[in-house]
């Protein structure tokens, strides 16, 4: 009984960690020249819709890293389970 509880036991241990993913994804690029400034802003949610008044927005972003003209701006999203997911917006510029 010990050895069928350490394989289960085991088996969700794996496939926990095989089942994330981040995906990071451009969103937007301006004609601005691409600056040596990075801005990031991050939320993470419960249930894909508890975030509870986090802010991962671009304009966030932009003051985190001092940045006035932005030149590009991704977004990089990770997803554990589908129970908690992570949005963090990256935006680059002067």
């Amino acid at each position: 009984m010990k050895k069928v509880f350490r394989t289960i036991a085991f088996s969700l241990t794996v496939a926990t960690f095989l089942s994330s993913c981040a995906l990071t994804m451009p969103v937007a690029a301006t004609s601005n020249p691409v600056g040596s400034k990075v801005g990031t802003a991050k939320a993470t949610g419960f249930l894909q819709f508890l975030f509870f008044g986090q802010d991962a927005s671009i304009q966030s972003a932009a003051r985190n890293g001092g940045i006035t003209k932005i030149s590009t701006v991704d977004v990089k999203s990770t997803s554990i389970l589908g129970i908690v997911v992570t949005y963090e917006t990256i935006v680059t510029g002067e």
